[in-house]
Order: structure tokens, then sequence, then C-alpha cells
């Protein structure tokens, strides 16, 4: 969380959002207001807060469409609502439902603070917890499915940048040839991110005919092709919230890429067959072992397309490039495999060590996991 709790505020009442308003930015909140729960919603996908206040009898969206809407958006947000006609089985209803607390109007400005307060510190140690959790994952993990493997200065150089970029939104594209680890390095990221309470998905985009890529991506509605017996939500909106993982993206047909380049740019996608747009709330982090610079001089690759993408670039070096790698990723593969069987990992001879090191592993990490 930022210095400054991001809280949203949401009222049919002006008069009531400005003084709220007022009163929290003065107490250390960035405040965003929204006129209304139809407004809210969106406020709620745009300005991204660390807790929402909201009514709870307005037109439109009342306070407990807010409350479901922040829950799907982000199940540790936590929602205060506030309401001038309280009753205790109302207040039992919201917070069965997953309200932080119920606040009667009119309340004292000490109280809401307080409670605002209390709120924040409970979406920090949520978000604390989910940091821990993660690294418990990782380190039972070994590090392969979790932290990228490695001691090379180049490899620890990426690792580091990667660390530094990932609590951002920004888009990420790894460069680097298969078999590198470049999957393994973005979901990485996404665990070190903001958004790890929310899925990681991820596609290859040379593994599926285009017909079939767009529906994994966008998603498609009943009968807009044979066999589409059902609606069905495509990757960009399941990812909701989490990380979307595009690997070997200069794969992507030109159709494809202008349909991809619109759901970048607008934040949202038109299932295959529909005419209404969903909007998407995913990190995207792409992939590719080609070029890109180069297909773009050739045409086949949207220079536009790649400037939403090139946010931040990460080059994953082959293994050839960082020998000193090879030993230690040998090492930890072995004792996984054995700690898998219950046994104790091998030691390797020295005409195996020699072998390991002048092999030039076109395949890379992938080809040494599997040798």
């Amino acid at each position: 969380m930022s210095a400054l709790p991001k809280i949203l505020v949401i009222d049919d009442e002006s008069a009531i959002l400005d003084t709220v308003r007022i009163l929290l930015r003065r107490e250390g909140f960035e405040v965003c207001t929204a006129l209304g729960g139809v407004q809210g919603v969106e406020k709620l996908h745009e300005f991204r807060p660390d807790l929402v206040l909201t009514d709870v009898r307005m037109p439109g969206s009342n306070g407990l469409d807010i409350l479901g809407a922040a829950q799907q958006l982000d199940p540790t947000l936590p929602v205060i609502l506030m309401t001038a006609q309280v009753s205790l089985q109302s207040a039992i209803r919201a917070v069965n439902e997953g309200a932080f607390y119920y606040l009667q109007k009119p309340f004292a400005n000490d109280d809401l603070v307080a409670i605002c307060r209390r709120a924040a510190e409970s979406r920090q140690l949520k978000r604390e917890n989910q940091v821990l959790r993660t690294e418990i994952r990782r380190r039972e993990r070994g590090g392969v499915g979790g932290q990228p493997i490695g001691t090379s200065p180049i490899f620890t150089d990426v690792l580091r940048l990667a660390e530094a970029v990932a609590p951002s939104d920004s888009t990420v594209i790894i460069s680097g040839e298969s078999g590198t680890g470049k999957e393994v390095l973005a979901r990485y990221i996404h665990e070190l991110s903001g958004r790890v309470g929310g899925p990681f998905l991820s596609i290859n985009c040379g593994a599926l005919p285009e017909s079939l890529l767009e529906s994994e991506l966008f998603g498609h509605v009943k009968g807009s092709f044979t066999g589409a017996v059902r609606d069905k939500d495509g990757l960009f909106v399941a990812a909701k919230g989490g990380s979307f993982f595009l690997d070997e993206v200069g794969e992507m047909s030109p159709a494809t890429q202008v349909k991809l380049l619109r759901a970048l740019q607008e934040r949202e996608v038109i299932p295959v067959g529909a005419t209404e747009a969903v909007p998407v709330d995913v990190r995207i982090i792409a992939a590719t072992n080609r070029d890109l610079d180069e297909e773009i001089r050739r045409g086949t690759f949207r220079s536009d397309l790649f400037y939403r993408l090139n946010v931040i670039t990460l080059h994953l070096p082959p293994l050839r490039e960082r020998p000193e790698d090879v030993l230690v990723l040998a090492e930890h593969f072995l004792a996984r495999f054995a700690g898998q069987r219950g046994k104790e990992p091998p030691s390797l001879s020295p005409q195996t060590l020699e072998a390991l090191q002048t092999h030039d592993w076109p395949g890379n990490v992938r080809e040494l996991e599997n040798a």
C-alpha cells in the first residue's frame, strides 16, 4: 500500500461526499469520490482503492452491489457500509457478506477516521500475509516455478530489475530464447506484485489457430461459431485482478494483434460474436523468442502494439552465456528429483561436471531439466 491509503467514498449526496473528502484528506488519506453507485463501480476499477466507504441506499447500484463488486475485484479490499436506516438484520447480513464495518449515520468524525484507519491497517496486514505466503510457497518449490535460479551477474541483474518493477502495474515484455524460463520469471513478477491475490493465467499465442486464440483471449457468445453452445469468458476476463502472461506474442496474426492493441488501449474486450465490450482489470506480461524490432521492419508485427507492450523490457540470456549457472541449476534439479523420491541427491562425477559445462545447451534451462 502507498504512503497515503487510497479510499473511495461513494454516496448519492454531494454534501456528504464533500464533508467526508475534506475530513479524510486532512487525516492523511488519498480520497476519490463517486456520486452514486453506478459511478462508484466505475471508480472502483479506475482508482483501485485500498478501502471503500459507501452508502447503502442509493439508486442504481446500492451498497451491497458495491460490496460484491469490490470482493470480485480484490477479496482483501475492506468495505465500510454507512446508512441512516440501520437495522440489526441488515447489519448482520452486511457483515456476513463480507463488509468490514456497518456505520450508522450521523457519525462522529473521530469514529469515522478510526474505522477507516483500522480498515487500512487490516488491508495492509492482509497484503503482508500474502507476501509471506508467497515466500513460503516459493521456498517450498525450491525456486523453479517460484524464484528463478541463477547466480551469474548477467542473470542476477535481470532478477533485480524484475523485483524492482514487480510492484508497479506496468506492462512487461520478456525476451529470450525458448527454454530460458520466461514464464517462471513472469510468475515471479506476479508473486511480488500487488496482484498476488489474483490469478496468474497464461497462454501460448503460437500454439493455437487464430480463431481459437481469439476465443481463448477475448471469449465468445453462444452461437458465434460452430460449437459455441454457451457464452464463455476469455482469459482477459478470467484473469481479473491478477496477471495474464502472453507467451510467444510475436506469433500472433495481424488481425489478433489489432484486437490485443484495442484491449490494452481501452482496457476492455469484445467477445467473439458480441456487440458490447466487457471491462478488464489485468496486468499484461508478454514474452517472445523473436526479435520484435526486426518483425516490425518486416511488417509482421505492429509497432503501436510493440510500444504498448514494451513499457518495461527484461531479457533472459541463454544458458550458454551464463555457464556458471549450469551447475547451480543441475544441483537444484537433482535435489528436487531426489526429494520427490525420498532419496539423497547423487554426487556428480568429474566427467559429468565437465560434460555439463562444455555443452552449449541449445534448449537452455528446459533441456538441462530434462537431461
